[in-house]
């Protein structure tokens, strides 16, 4: 067994640390450009300020008694750092009018239809209503059950883990600070779902960033009130392309792969193919978002891992 309290010093920040303070000062750089236009600038910068106190106090108490268990704790900062961030893409990209015409328009093209109207009037079952949607809610828990696994059963592994999973989420967010697409739920909310049967679909411009409504789903159980009650809480007109709801539980499940532990991952993949589906089921995104979801996450994987070897292996050097 091992011993998670025995001395153990182990120099400098853990790779989540160094990529946070990296991604909260390119976005200061974006609070500085956009800040007139902000709702509330100020704030960000607090934000700023409280979570590098908080790697700084975490940093410091591993500093006064090193052992391994606190220097997992240290992840903590970072990824309730993921929590504060994904709103603020909203703030950024809202600078800019939004292109959800042009994304609906290529799912009308590839499909000749619009699947994030059409699924759920398809498939009407409560049974599968909740399916869908207890895949989309397992998302938060696939990701922590995969980042503690690492933490806990393969240490020596946990920091490069780390390292992808934040990178990635990361590159996410910095397509969705330039690329604003709000999704099906918002759009359609805005020009009305009757724009799918004219196949003519207006550009909004900059109409989000003053109204945040979106389509109400129809509540069929406990687990599509729980995915409404945490869009109602968390969730802005922002990043639908390309979805990281699939991207990043992609990358979850490829490193659940990589984990050697199978079990992990076959416990995972119905929630994962089930989350998947759910992207459009729930009218969270367009199926290209979700399509492109998949195959952006394999390549932020193997980018993501390559980056973490060339940087460890200069170190080393």
């Amino acid at each position: 067994m091992m011993n998670y309290f025995k001395k153990e010093y182990e120099k400098g920040l853990w790779s989540m640390e160094m990529l946070t303070l990296i991604y909260m000062l390119f976005t200061t750089v974006l609070i500085g450009i956009y800040w007139s236009g902000l709702a509330d600038p100020m704030s960000m910068i607090v934000t700023r300020l409280v979570m590098l106190v908080a790697i700084g106090i975490m940093y410091a108490i591993y500093r006064w008694r090193p052992c391994r268990a606190l220097r997992i704790l240290r992840v903590i900062p970072p990824l309730l750092g993921l929590i504060a961030w994904y709103p603020e893409t909203y703030d950024f990209c809202s600078q800019l009018p939004y292109l959800d015409h042009v994304f609906a328009g290529i799912d009308q093209t590839l499909f000749g239809c619009q699947p994030a109207l059409v699924f759920n009037t398809v498939v009407t079952s409560t049974f599968w209503s909740e399916a869908f949607n207890m895949g989309y809610y397992a998302y938060y828990y696939m990701m922590g059950a995969t980042l503690i696994f690492y933490l806990l059963c393969r240490y020596q592994e946990a920091d490069k883990a780390g390292f992808i999973f934040l990178a990635s989420f990361f590159l996410f967010y910095v397509i969705y600070e330039f690329l604003p697409v709000a999704g099906p739920q918002y759009y359609f909310k805005a020009v009305g779902v009757e724009a799918a049967d004219t196949g003519v679909f207006p550009a909004v411009g900059y109409y989000f960033q003053t109204h945040t409504e979106m389509l109400m789903p129809e509540i069929k159980g406990i687990f599509s009130q729980l995915v409404l009650g945490a869009q109602e809480v968390g969730e802005r007109p922002t990043a639908a392309f390309p979805s990281s709801h699939v991207g990043m539980s992609t990358v979850t499940m490829l490193l659940a792969w990589k984990a050697k532990n199978k079990w992990l991952f076959w416990i995972m993949m119905p929630l994962y193919l089930l989350l998947c589906c759910a992207t459009v089921y729930i009218q969270a995104h367009y199926l290209i978002d979700s399509i492109c979801g998949f195959f952006t996450a394999v390549l932020f994987f193997g980018l993501t891992s390559w980056l973490y070897n060339r940087i460890h292996n200069h170190r080393n050097y």
